[in-house]
C-alpha cells in the first residue's frame, strides 16, 4: 500500500481564468468544496497517509486554507520560487518522501481507480514508473501512449487535433523515489512527461496500466461545468 503521494498544485490555470480568477486552479470550486478536497478524500481512502503538495502559483492561498493536516492526512508543502514544470516540481517534492515508491497526481484532474490494485500491478511488473492509462473516444486534445508487450510503454505521440479514439496518459503515477531522484537534474525546469518518460523509454522500466476509471480535467471551462454535476455523486 502506497503511503506517500505528490499533488501537483503549483499551475497558472490561464485556461480557468475566466471562470475562477481568484484561486489556483485545484481549489477552484467543484459543488462549494475545493477540487483539493476530492483528491485528498480519494488517497485517504486508499491508506495514504502523507501528502507532499507541490505548489507555486498563489500559493498562499492552498497552505492558508489546508495547514497541515486535512482530516487526519498530513500535509506538507514544496514550494516553487520560480516555475519548474512538472518534472521538475516532482524532484522538488519527492525530496519531501521517504518511502520507496511514491503516487503521483495531477492538482487539476481526477481519474477513479483502485489504487492499491494500479499499486499491486506495479510491483508484480517490477517496473521502474508505472503510468495510468484510459482509452477515450476523442484524443485530439492529448498525446497518445502506445504499448509493448507486457505492458511496457513502446512510445508516445503528440496530440495531433484529430477527433479519434486513443490511449491516453491520464496522470496518475507511481514513481521509484531514489530512481527519480538520481536520473533527473535538481533546480531544473522540465517536464515529466517529455523529458523524462520520453527520454528514458530505453534506459528504465517504463509500464502503463490502461483502466476504465471515471476521468475529468477541470483545466478546461467545459469540464469544469461538468463536475458541478458529476461530483454530487463523489464517492469518497
Amino acid at each position: 500500500m502506497l503511503k506517500e503521494a505528490i499533488i501537483l498544485a503549483g499551475g497558472f490555470g490561464t485556461r480557468l481564468r475566466d471562470v475562477v480568477a481568484d484561486v489556483p486552479k485545484p481549489m477552484a470550486p467543484v459543488c462549494e468544496k475545493p477540487f483539493l478536497d476530492y483528491l485528498f478524500n480519494y488517497v485517504k481512502y486508499y491508506g495514504v497517509e502523507k501528502v507532499v503538495l507541490s505548489v507555486g502559483y498563489l500559493s498562499e492561498k492552498i497552505i492558508t486554507k489546508y495547514g497541515n493536516t486535512f482530516e487526519g492526512l498530513q500535509i506538507s508543502y514544496s514550494i516553487e520560487k520560480e516555475p519548474m514544470g512538472t518534472g521538475g516540481g516532482i524532484r522538488l517534492a519527492i525530496e519531501k518522501c521517504i518511502g520507496k515508491d511514491v503516487l503521483v497526481l495531477n492538482g487539476d484532474s481526477f481519474f477513479d481507480i483502485n489504487l492499491n490494485s494500479f499499486y499491486d500491478s506495479h510491483c508484480k511488473s517490477q517496473s521502474n514508473c508505472s503510468l495510468s492509462l484510459r482509452k477515450v473516444e476523442n484524443a485530439s486534445r492529448y498525446g497518445t501512449v502506445e504499448l509493448g508487450k507486457g505492458k511496457e510503454i513502446a512510445g508516445f505521440k503528440e496530440k495531433d487535433g484529430q477527433e479519434k479514439p486513443g490511449i491516453i496518459n491520464a496522470g496518475v503515477y507511481i514513481l521509484n523515489r531514489d530512481l527519480y531522484l538520481q536520473k533527473t537534474p535538481p533546480t531544473k525546469n522540465f517536464s515529466i512527461e517529455k523529458d523524462f518518460f520520453e527520454k528514458k523509454l530505453s534506459e528504465l522500466k517504463i509500464f502503463g496500466f490502461e483502466q476504465e476509471g471515471y476521468f475529468i480535467d477541470i483545466g478546461i471551462p467545459e469540464d469544469y461545468k461538468r463536475a458541478q454535476h458529476d461530483f454530487k455523486e463523489f464517492n469518497y
